[in-house]
């Protein structure tokens, strides 16, 4: 196993994580940022399994992205090809693999609860996780990003694209904004990462 991967992880963690990932046919890989996920899953026609996980993620969230998709692919390997990608397969490996890790030596107190309550029924993406998405957020790194949520009404914010919205209310779960340029109506994530503009 590279020794790149393990320099993203909470030390504690790292035997648990080289004993799982001691697979034969399994390749990890640690990628630059990438905008529109955190980590991925894919089988090669030659029976080889690969994991990519973004490298600017920090080491909490990078572990819980990691076992993401371990679980990707030992629910496929238990289960077959057939299981939706996050169906109950999915979730009941994910909980499975991720309990042993829930321990104070690894994770901080603070993230501990939030972590046990997301894993009673994990989601396809722990941002969609909006208490648990804002406490990992407060390891990482700082940077000018702000989430949709913060972002006050009316005000226009910028997506790493470059494109300009304007935020509107929210629904049950998401929040209406409009495209400055087009004029056309999009629904935002709580927890998607913009950039705020000066007035």
């Amino acid at each position: 196993m590279q020794r790149q991967l393990l320099d993203f992880i909470p030390i504690s963690a790292k035997p648990m994580v080289i004993e799982l990932l001691a697979v034969d046919n399994l390749v990890v890989n640690v990628k630059s940022e990438r905008k529109t996920r955190h980590g991925d899953y894919r089988e090669f026609p030659n029976g080889k399994h690969q994991i990519t996980v973004n490298s600017n993620l920090n080491c909490y969230r990078f572990l819980i992205t990691l076992i993401h998709e371990v679980a990707h692919f030992e629910a496929y390997k238990k289960f077959g090809r057939l299981i939706k990608p996050h169906g109950k397969e999915w979730k009941y490996t994910f909980q499975h693999l991720m309990l042993p890790f829930l321990r104070p030596d690894i994770f901080p107190d603070e993230l501990l609860p939030l972590l046990a309550k997301h894993f009673k029924n994990p989601k396809a993406s722990s941002d969609t996780d909006t208490k648990l998405a804002l406490a990992l957020k407060q390891y990482d790194e700082a940077n000018d990003k702000t989430y949709v949520f913060e972002v006050p009404l009316n005000r226009e914010f910028k997506l790493y694209n470059g494109r300009i919205f304007k935020k509107g209310n929210k629904r049950r779960k998401r929040y209406e904004c409009v495209e400055v340029s087009s004029g056309q109506l999009y629904l935002f994530n709580p927890n998607a990462e913009v950039e705020v503009l000066d007035k």
